[in-house]
């Protein structure tokens, strides 16, 4: 198990400056919630899609208090599997959770991954297309592979590259939109039911897994350069700019497009606004822009999520094979990580990717925040209120989502419930047999042991 010698990993490793986590951070946010999501929302929340923005940026504020006062105290490259793991002990609550919250950020990078496809095919009119989608999506999952394989200043630098030209193209966009339009057309022009507050709570759930890219930078408190203070601040930071950027966004959009158009363009949001807001010209450098942010986010959910199954394999939390490859183990499962994302990104569409992502997300969040709240709130500092203010939260919002999805499609909820119970089944056969076999082997006379 990896705890505070996390200290000497962060000696050897330790490249990633609080600039380089932001952005980070940031590239994975930005990647999936705006381009992704917007149009998700806005199908749930109607015209109060802005406001689902700002409600996910305070849950994500709360949750984000447990990660940030444990980071702060045991900063580790496992984050969250060390939370966990010091919340409930090596078992198979720790080790499910973990799986669950890798799960979730595998399931951003084929979300992202489409949503590059989707923009990159649309100038052609080809977003239509199944088949050049998945080919899309594959080749920038490969692509992110090479990046990381490079190591890790190649995507510190590249991340911070990246995230500096999408915020900045994102937030000209933004306001140009903004300043051609005005705000009283589009979205904002429609009349406002105040009876789908329940269907608002479900849209914060897309909201949450907007914002939850901030989880990355808890993921490489081992090579973030001071890590006891600049975890929490990076976390800070990048939730902060995040928001201000989304609203931004979700403002230009639905001040160019009806709810109706939204929902009809939600796999390409953001290209469809810039055309009647800001002309041809728009529309191009959106997509330019697009392209950029959804690059640079899977590229940072690989290096993150392959970090985080080698903490977990580690730990012992989950079994290893190397199926015949060389190197260590951070190499075998930056392939395992784009194995999967690629297959989830062929298989399924963005809907119900993002789907899945929100419940599991907010499943192993709250599994977080009890496990901190329970057993170690008096040893890091942590006030009870909050933790029990995003335990809640996360609650109603999950239950809001599930409802919603059970009217329009119960097949994800029987899909993520299924993946769920098979995640802890999964883990509880593997922690007994290995148990066993421990035990088995401890019982054995010394000389066979030899």
């Amino acid at each position: 198990m990896q705890t505070d010698g996390d200290d000497q990993h962060s000696e050897n490793a330790g490249s990633i400056t609080l600039l380089g986590g932001v952005a980070m951070g940031t590239g994975v946010m930005i990647g999936a919630g705006i381009f992704a999501l917007t149009g998700q929302i806005a199908e749930l929340a109607g015209p109060l899609f802005p406001l689902s923005f700002i409600v996910g940026a305070l849950v994500t504020s709360l949750a984000a208090y447990s990660y940030i006062k444990m980071s702060n105290r045991w900063p580790s490259s496992g984050g969250i599997a060390m939370i966990l793991q010091k919340a409930y002990g090596p078992g198979v609550v720790a080790a499910s959770a973990s799986l669950l919250m890798a799960l979730s950020m595998v399931i951003n990078e084929s979300l992202v991954a489409r949503t590059f496809a989707t923009y990159a095919l649309r100038p052609f009119g080809l977003e239509s297309s199944g088949i050049l989608v998945s080919v899309a999506a594959l080749a920038l999952i490969v692509f992110a592979y090479f990046v990381n394989a490079a190591g890790n200043k190649s995507v510190s630098g590249f991340s911070l590259i990246m995230s500096a030209i999408k915020i900045g193209g994102i937030a000209l966009f933004a306001i140009a939109a903004i300043w051609a339009t005005g705000f009283s057309g589009g979205a904002f022009a429609e009349p406002v039911a105040l009876s789908g507050l329940d269907a608002l709570l479900a849209s914060v759930a897309f909201s949450i897994l907007a914002f939850k890219g901030f989880t990355t930078i808890t993921n490489s408190g081992g090579e973030i350069i001071d890590p006891h203070r600049n975890v929490g601040r990076t976390i800070i930071i990048s939730i902060a700019v995040c928001v201000v950027v989304y609203l931004l966004v979700a403002v230009a959009v639905g001040a160019s497009l009806s709810t109706s158009e939204i929902v009809e363009a939600r796999d390409y949001s953001l290209a469809a606004a810039a055309r009647p807001a800001l002309g041809e010209l728009g529309f191009y450098f959106t997509v330019a822009i697009a392209i950029a942010a959804t690059t640079s986010g899977v590229i940072a959910s690989v290096f993150a999520v392959s970090r985080m199954l080698t903490m977990l394999t580690e730990m012992k939390m989950i079994p290893h094979s190397h199926f015949g490859m060389s190197g260590p183990i951070r190499s075998h499962m930056l392939v395992y990580t784009v194995v999967i994302a690629g297959t989830l990104a062929v298989l399924f569409d963005l809907s119900r990717i993002a789907s899945l992502g929100a419940f599991f997300y907010l499943v192993m969040d709250m599994l977080v925040h009890w496990g901190v709240l329970r057993g170690l709130r008096e040893e890091i500092g942590a006030r009870a209120w909050v933790l029990w203010s995003a335990l809640v939260a996360d609650s109603v919002v999950l239950t809001a989502f599930a409802f919603a999805k059970l009217k329009t499609d119960p097949a994800v909820v029987a899909y993520a419930v299924a993946g769920i119970a098979a995640v802890f089944i999964a883990e509880w056969f593997y922690l007994s047999r290995r148990s066993q076999a421990m035990d088995s082997a401890s019982e054995r006379p010394a000389e066979e042991r030899r």
